[in-house]
């Protein structure tokens, strides 16, 4: 599958099968991962590879009663928890360079695309997972204080049909030329 019918198939999957993901595979969507770029070059992402039942158990009970990715917790052979070193990415001497402070969010979520789109082409899926108690995650994994809990990705086979995505907008909808 090439890059651009990854991105059109590659959609939230938050029922799994049992089958196992393989280190070979995981090997291979971590280091896509890693070719993602970052604020120069820092790669501040911190990724922990959870395969464990009970401590997929404990970081679903982050996650609110009704989050619909709840199940997906438990059910995906792997979570990955997507952290990042802070005041590193959009700093310079200390401080931050942007209006938007630190750059981490961004640089993490750059590397979870590529996650995303190389899980698809190998016929598996992932869905994010932002909402829940991060505080309580990053104690549950051992986090230091100095990087921060981003995401939670459940990653594996879909259990039955690949799903069907939503209506995505048209590119009119959202594009302007020269001015807003």
């Amino acid at each position: 599958m090439d890059v651009f019918e990854a991105m059109a198939r590659r959609r939230s999957v938050r029922k799994y099968s049992d089958k196992p993901v393989s280190d070979a595979d995981l090997d291979r969507i971590l280091t896509c991962g890693g070719q993602a770029p970052s604020w120069v070059n820092f790669q501040c992402w911190e990724i922990i590879v959870v395969r464990d039942v009970q401590t997929k158990e404990q970081l679903m009970e982050t996650l609110s009663k009704n989050n619909p990715a709840r199940q997906a917790m438990v059910a995906a052979p792997v979570v990955l928890v997507a952290c990042g070193r802070k005041g590193e990415s959009g700093y310079h001497k200390g401080q931050p360079t942007t209006v938007l402070g630190d750059w981490l969010m961004f640089d993490v979520a750059l590397f979870l695309h590529n996650v995303t789109l190389a899980a698809c082409a190998l016929g598996m899926g992932t869905v994010h997972v932002g909402s829940f108690e991060h505080a309580k995650a990053a104690e549950i994994l051992a986090v230091p204080q100095q990087v921060q809990v981003v995401e939670l990705m459940p990653l594996g086979y879909p259990e039955g049909d690949w799903p069907k995505g939503p209506k995505r907008k048209a590119i009119q909808d959202f594009l302007h030329w020269e001015k807003y």
